[in-house]
């Protein structure tokens, strides 16, 4: 036996005429075909049952008290929720006219009393395959639906999860916006503090240059700088804060704790200061006199987004990047000023000559500075 005529033997058919010798014929029948029954003797109960309990079909007498078959069949196709049960009428009017307002009512086929019980087997078997199609249909379609609704849902995720990623993008190496995203670090927008080192580094000599040269000039002096300086901060996996003009500041330990922070600062301003001298080699070819210097300090800062709707930047707040800008506008052409907290973390890795007490705009007291020559082979 299919699956589909299981179903069909399976259905549930309601009864619903006058005569009582008629329901229970009617009733012997179909269970004998392993239909399971249910009857009504007249059309208002019939018509109570089919709303308390839907049926696969019903088989309907049309001259019945209280209500006959025609008003039956009016309610069943005005109700959407009922509409699609199929009706087989039984009926002793063999005329014409009450054939035709049936099936004008939405009967799916009519018969004279007395029934061939062969022919009726067959209508019924007929009604209810084409009732089982059309419930099939109905369920893929909701199905379809469904699937539709969730594929809506996971592309509307899926794009909001593009955008935060391209936003986290501007701040973060591409592998730390991915974890971020997918939820295996915590949201570094929200505001925090903690121990980070901070790098901030420039063009000397750049002002003058800017004001003296073709905007193309300068854009393009720019473009290779930052793309150059772009490609060490995503290897050493900083943190780009901010960049505007020949500016550029860094930090390291945030929003994931890295280890040795202050080593991979390092490593990334002696990388940056290679590749600078190597742009400067094509720089003073066209007569730009620029040259590169890097402020580097560690301790605490609050860190998070800053702004408003529509336009959010991610900044560190503290001590500790003022410092590092104030060593960077100290810094000599070439020259990388760390703090001593911050060489005292790495003095074992490099090579370094004191820069002397300097008084920095800001801070009371004059800071230490040195100034980072090599690695230690």
């Amino acid at each position: 036996m299919t699956a589909k005529s299981a179903n069909i033997q399976s259905s549930c058919v309601l009864v619903v005429d006058d005569n009582e010798m008629n329901r229970d014929m009617l009733r012997s029948l179909l269970e004998a075909d392993g239909h399971k029954t249910a009857v009504a003797e007249d059309g208002r109960l019939g018509l109570e049952l089919i709303k308390a309990k839907p049926y696969d079909l019903v088989l309907l007498d049309v001259m019945m008290p209280e209500m006959d078959g025609y008003q039956v069949l009016e309610h069943l196709k005005s109700d959407p929720s009922l509409r699609d049960i199929p009706v087989i009428v039984l009926s002793a009017l063999d005329e014409i006219g009450s054939v035709v307002r049936c099936i004008e009512l939405g009967a799916e086929d009519y018969l004279p009393k007395p029934f061939d019980p062969v022919l009726l087997r067959a209508r019924i078997g007929a009604c209810l395959e084409k009732k089982h199609l059309r419930d099939q249909e109905v369920r893929l379609r909701n199905e379809l639906a469904e699937w539709n609704k969730r594929l809506e849902q996971r592309v509307e995720e899926q794009v909001t999860q593009l955008e935060r990623l391209s936003r986290l993008k501007r701040f973060f190496s591409p592998q730390l916006a991915e974890l971020i995203v997918s939820g295996d670090a915590e949201d570094p927008l929200k505001t925090h503090r903690r121990e980070i080192t901070v790098v901030y580094l420039d063009l000397r000599g750049f002002t003058a240059f800017a004001e003296t040269s073709e905007p193309e000039e300068v854009m393009g002096v720019l473009h290779a700088y930052h793309a150059e300086m772009g490609k060490l901060i995503l290897q050493h996996e900083g943190t780009l804060e901010h960049f505007a003009g020949d500016g550029m500041m860094i930090f390291f330990n945030d929003p994931l704790p890295v280890p040795n922070p202050a080593e991979r600062s390092i490593r990334m301003a002696l990388a940056m200061r290679e590749r600078v001298k190597d742009l400067t080699v094509k720089w003073r070819k066209l007569g730009y006199d620029l040259d590169f210097g890097v402020g580097i300090a560690q301790g605490y800062a609050t860190i998070g987004a800053i702004g408003f709707e529509g336009r959010w930047e991610y900044g560190a707040i503290g001590s500790v990047p003022n410092l590092a800008a104030r060593l960077c506008g100290e810094a000599k052409p070439g020259q990388i000023l760390v703090s001593q907290r911050l060489l005292g973390g790495v003095d074992e890795l490099v090579e370094a000559e004191p820069a002397g007490e300097l008084s920095l705009k800001g801070f009371h007291r004059p800071i230490t500075a040195h100034n980072i020559l090599q690695l230690k082979v």
